[in-house]
């Protein structure tokens, strides 16, 4: 019966140290992976999302076509028509670009600022 004490304070101790070694390695390596890896990762992802959300708007199409008529109808009338109803769409458009692009860039530099604002926070709560 001590045997088995024996081994299963060994092996719970390792164990312990085990984990406890873990923690510690992900504790002192998440600044370098957030700020590489994580940086990286996250910026791939903005870019991807900004180029969907250009696909769904169809911004770049609608100003590659802004001189070409609409139905197919080559009157004075009809191009008039199509050239401000295009000029039109490209503005609006263009407007719910712009708010793409001011989300991911603020979620980029949310990114970047969090673990420093958190840090702070905890030295703020802890000391001061």
């Amino acid at each position: 019966m001590e045997e088995l004490n024996f081994i299963y304070m060994r092996t719970s101790s390792a164990y312990s140290a085990n984990i406890f070694g873990d923690i510690l390695k992900d504790v002192l390596f998440f600044p370098l992976w957030w700020y590489s890896v994580g940086l990286l990762r996250m910026t791939i992802k903005l870019k991807n999302f900004i180029a969907d959300r250009e696909k769904t708007l169809a911004l770049f199409v609608w100003i590659k076509n802004i001189f070409i008529p609409m139905y197919g109808q080559r009157d004075w009338q009809g191009i008039l028509i199509s050239l401000f109803i295009r000029f039109i769409q490209i503005i609006f458009r263009s407007i719910i670009m712009i708010f793409w692009l001011i989300v991911a860039l603020a979620l980029f530099w949310l990114w970047i600022i969090a673990p420093i604002f958190i840090i702070y926070q905890i030295i703020w709560q802890l000391f001061l």
